[in-house]
């Protein structure tokens, strides 16, 4: 294993790995711990070597994009989705050729998807999760949190090889290759911050609107506050803390004693803040308080569809059982709800059914277009 910290050694190493079939990747980011959630490590393995760059070091990943995204190059994974996401945001890279092992998994219905349990299923080795909550960002990073972090991609081939070899043998390679491909389809976009995540706090369904002003403010001084620090939210405040006071809506420092979460220590570096921003939402007209948004609220009860929707589920549950699939990877109940209002007659028009893949239509198309019919 090697560490590579500079812009010369990154270059030559895209340079040794020009002729790469596979390449096996992950990354340390630091959302746990940083408000800015970036990628801190980057790990790549052959199926001899591992390198772990240090992405706060070298100025970019760029001399190892076009390998990424070339097709000649299978690039490995375990559960891509937010690495992938994180790669295209932050460095624009677009894989084409994927294997994800624990999409792989899932198609042969193991029971244990998680890396830790499938390295020790299948290949014997187990694996130390000690630094999984790790503040990838810090510098310098400890030797052993190096040698951590080359473990995650260190054993990604042979995994890979064991896991496309059963899926040969069940005849599922091509069930899991088309959802490699629908899962290089990425939107970099969907990392961002959701302006309305403070509507979606736990425990707020009662707060009047007034007292949702004095949430939405908090929360966006929050969020300025961990920003500015780089340091994830709820480290400022926890969000039970939050909806506290904008439930008590205090005016004075003495009112904010006793609210779970606000030591004295924290009363006497934020209070003042913390009462400005309950101040914004007292000063607030009525015309502009926030209300909480309806729903599009529940349809008109149709006995005819609901009826239909659990006669697709029954056909569902019996097919993962002859697979040995789980029920809600091999269809979950969206998909069968949008069947139920198609109501296809055809294999063409069940496959054109929202995003129903090629092989759930294998897998279960016949039996759920004769349930169709009896709907």
């Amino acid at each position: 294993m090697e560490y590579i910290r500079s812009d010369e050694r990154l270059e030559a190493l895209a340079v040794q790995l020009s002729g790469a079939a596979l390449l096996a990747i992950d990354t340390e980011a630091a959302g746990y711990h940083r408000y800015h959630d970036r990628i801190c490590l980057f790990q790549v393995s052959t199926r001899t070597d591992t390198w772990v760059i240090d992405t706060l070091a070298v100025s970019d990943i760029a001399p190892l994009t076009p390998l990424l995204a070339s097709d000649a190059v299978e690039v490995v994974l375990h559960d891509a989705d937010y690495d992938l996401r994180l790669l295209a945001r932050d460095y624009g890279v677009r894989v084409t050729h994927l294997f994800d092992t624990k999409l792989a998994a899932q198609i042969l219905g193991e029971p244990q998807i998680g890396l830790a349990s499938l390295l020790e299923k299948h290949l014997g080795v187990k694996l130390d999760k000690k630094h999984q909550r790790a503040d990838w960002a810090q510098r310098p990073l400890p030797d052993d949190m190096i040698a951590y972090a080359a473990e995650d991609t260190k054993h990604l081939p042979r995994l890979r090889d064991v896991l496309r070899r059963l899926l040969e043998q069940t005849g599922r390679l091509h069930w899991a290759e088309e959802e490699f491909r629908i899962r290089v389809q990425v939107d970099a976009a969907s990392t961002g911050s959701d302006p309305d995540a403070w509507l979606r706090l736990k425990n707020t369904r009662d707060l009047k609107p007034r007292h949702l002003a004095a949430l939405r403010e908090l929360h966006g001084w929050r969020e300025a506050t961990a920003a500015e620090r780089d340091v994830a939210p709820f480290r400022v405040m926890a969000n039970e803390t939050l909806v506290e006071i904008a439930r008590r809506l205090p005016e004075r420092l003495d009112q904010l004693h006793g609210i779970p979460g606000l030591s004295e220590a924290l009363i006497r570096r934020r209070g003042n803040a913390i009462l400005d921003a309950v101040a914004r939402a007292r000063a607030l007209p009525e015309s502009d308080l926030p209300v909480r948004p309806r729903g599009p609220g529940r349809p008109p009860p149709d006995a005819a569809f609901d009826a239909c929707v659990e006669r697709l589920k029954a056909v569902r549950d019996r097919a993962a059982e002859r697979l040995a699939l789980e029920r809600g990877f091999l269809m979950p109940r969206q998909q069968l709800e949008d069947i139920a209002r198609a109501r296809p007659k055809t294999v063409e028009e069940l496959r054109a059914v929202g995003d129903v893949r090629a092989w759930q239509v294998e897998a279960l198309g016949a039996e759920l277009l004769a349930a169709v019919k009896e709907c």
